[in-house]
């Protein structure tokens, strides 16, 4: 059983809507958690993967209180570090193209005269 765990938590680092998937096809949980809604999950596996696992983690019928959100904001400040990584690759590719491809106007030839 340790490695099933090692193994979720381990697809939850790397690919967390994937497991967000699975557990919407085949978790008892997700029922229970979303009462059969479908676009806060469908928001949550989008935007917001992390904090959409967490809040399942740790809903419970009562609501969650305590310590749960500290887990709730965990899982929104990975969200916003992956943003923000998304964001600066984004950034760096297009500084990578202005910078060291050829411009689109040139065709690839040089145009200089040589003397």
């Amino acid at each position: 059983m340790i490695l099933l765990g090692c193994l979720i938590g381990l697809t939850a680092a790397v690919a967390p809507r994937v497991l967000l998937v699975l557990a919407w096809i085949f978790a008892d949980r997700w029922v229970l958690v979303w009462n059969g809604e479908i676009l806060m999950p469908l928001l949550g596996i989008i935007f917001l993967p992390y904090t959409t696992i967490m809040y399942i983690l740790v809903w419970s019928p009562d609501g969650i209180a305590g310590f749960a959100w500290m887990w709730l904001l965990l899982g929104f400040i990975l969200d916003l570090m992956h943003w923000g990584q998304v964001l600066t690759n984004r950034k760096a590719g297009t500084e990578y193209a202005q910078n060291y491809l050829p411009s689109s106007g040139t065709g690839g030839t040089d145009t200089t005269p040589e003397g």
